[in-house]
């Protein structure tokens, strides 16, 4: 078995972007600044993945250089992510996740979100909302950050 740990972090956008959390569209609030949605969500347990099965990191396979996935839909890479780690020989057993942020709220999205991940990874997942408690960045509410751990078995 290996694990691994992945670690995403946007600030949020001046525009009308929608706010996109594990593929799950949020009313009401401001969207992420990236070059794809931003799903902060999607891209640490992406991260997470790729670095338990030793095949690098999300920069490396999807660039924020290449147009290509400009504006991607960030469980699309997910799904191709899955693809790579199965294709080394890796199962994904379970993913671990924290969202912290002050907004949104994450406790009525988490449902959603957990289907979502578990139909695209085929794997227990557990999404959880932390506050920054007014501190930094986050605390202010100027983006969220996103830390994924993932198990892998062969």
């Amino acid at each position: 078995m290996r694990v691994g740990q992945g670690f995403d972090i946007h600030r949020f956008a001046d525009d009308d972007r929608p706010l996109v959390l594990a593929g799950v569209r949020i009313a009401g609030e401001r969207g992420l600044l990236g070059h794809s949605d931003a799903d902060a969500i999607a891209h640490a347990v992406s991260d997470a993945l790729l670095g338990a099965a030793g095949l690098g990191d999300i920069g490396q396979h999807f660039p924020d250089t290449d147009p290509a996935w400009k504006g991607a839909d960030s469980m699309v890479i997910l799904r191709e992510v899955v693809s790579m780690v199965h294709e080394a020989g890796w199962k994904v057993a379970n993913v671990d996740v924290n969202v912290i942020c002050e907004r949104p709220k994450i406790a009525p999205h988490r449902e959603s979100m957990e289907q979502n991940l578990v139909e695209v990874l085929g794997a227990s997942v557990n999404v959880k909302g932390r506050r920054a408690e007014g501190l930094g960045s986050i605390g202010r509410v100027e983006g969220l950050a996103c830390m994924a751990i993932a198990l892998l078995i062969r």
